[in-house]
């Protein structure tokens, strides 16, 4: 069905714009959609979000939210003549997903709204809010902010889509901010350590860390030398290489997209539900989602990849954990791996936590 479909698409080619400006501007409630997810009025669909401990799985809200961000942009990209689309929307990153709520209740209503935010020639931001019926009101769960890409028929190059005009003041600020995000981005790539040297205060803070963590009463000879290499664990610390988690997914066809490679919100929910692990095992209680930020989705996962998620604690701070998840895939014919996806994920937990510490550089 996929190769087939795959070859019907190579046929939409000729309905692809060569110019933005050749696409009619859109506003912003062009876009704008309501979807309910009916826990409360239908409790036949509660059983997959249902959690351990009664509340919903928030591995699933990711996907519900990949699934609406791709539909917002193709309501966006929208024109009347056409039967089917031309464009291929793929995730690009989740800049960033923010929660008021601790708990999302798995036997009340939830409604999410959204629409594209920001344009740019190929790429769309969209801005998400989901809301839980409690009393006969809906109240705010999570904001979200999503990065969409368009890409043509078979998803091999970029394509342009509407321009976004703002039609208030308000909707101008929203619009602007979205530039704002978009530059932040840039900005955050470009001082990314693998390209730039740390700043003075990271410099600072490193240096901080390796004096606590310098076993002084390790002598060397009648010198009295302090040795570099023995290090010892400060008290209530973990060592950031002990936190580790990790977990093997194998690609099944089940969880594909139209362009026959793995549902972005598929490896959302399970690098999410192993992050989740990583800070359940590593504060020894129930730890609860607070934000997530940086899903940047670099390589797309083929049917029959073997997936592997690699989680840890990069960072906490009283009852704040916060979990990298790497996720790479391996091809068994070449031997090769190569990432994926690197996720942040930020949880609260019901005690304070140990610290964790780095040990190495890396």
């Amino acid at each position: 069905d996929h190769v087939q479909a795959m070859q019907e698409r190579k046929a939409l080619h000729t309905l692809l714009a060569k110019r933005q400006e050749d696409l009619p501007p859109k506003r912003m409630k062009d876009s704008y959609l309501e979807v309910i997810l009916p826990l409360g009025s239908q409790p036949e669909i509660r059983e997959k979000y249902l959690n351990v401990h009664n509340s919903v799985r928030f591995g699933r809200i990711l996907e519900d939210l990949d699934s609406l961000g791709v539909l917002i942009c193709y309501t966006h990209t929208k024109q009347e003549m056409q039967p089917k689309s031309p464009l291929s929307i793929v995730t690009a990153l989740v800049d960033k997903i923010n929660l008021c709520k601790k708990i999302i209740y798995p036997d009340c209503d939830i409604k999410f709204t959204g629409n594209v935010s920001w344009v740019g020639k190929t790429s769309m931001e969209v801005t998400m809010h989901m809301l839980q019926l409690h009393d006969g009101d809906y109240s705010p769960v999570l904001d979200a902010t999503f990065v969409m890409v368009a890409r043509d028929p078979e998803n091999k190059r970029p394509a342009f889509v509407n321009p976004l005009v703002p039609e208030s003041p308000e909707e101008e600020e929203i619009f602007k901010q979205g530039e704002l995000n978009k530059l932040r981005r840039i900005d955050f790539s470009t001082a990314s350590l693998l390209k730039m040297a740390p700043t003075a205060e990271e410099r600072n803070i490193v240096h901080d860390i390796f004096l606590n963590t310098l076993d002084t009463n390790f002598f060397i000879s009648s010198k009295r030398t302090v040795s570099f290499r023995s290090r010892k664990l400060p008290p209530n610390s973990v060592w950031m290489e002990d936190t580790k988690l990790k977990g093997l997914q194998i690609c099944h066809p089940q969880e594909r997209n139209i362009f026959n490679r793995i549902f972005g919100g598929f490896l959302m929910r399970k690098a999410f539900e192993l992050g989740w692990a990583t800070a359940c095992s590593y504060g020894s209680s129930r730890p609860f989602i607070v934000s997530v930020d940086d899903i940047m989705f670099q390589k797309p996962v083929e049917i029959g990849s073997l997936l592997l998620l690699s989680a840890q604690v990069c960072y906490t701070e009283k009852n704040y954990i916060q979990i990298r998840v790497h996720t790479e895939v391996y091809d068994a014919n070449t031997r090769e791996h190569h990432t994926t996806n690197i996720f942040h994920f930020t949880f609260i937990s019901e005690n304070e936590v140990p610290r964790v510490v780095p040990n190495t550089y890396g």
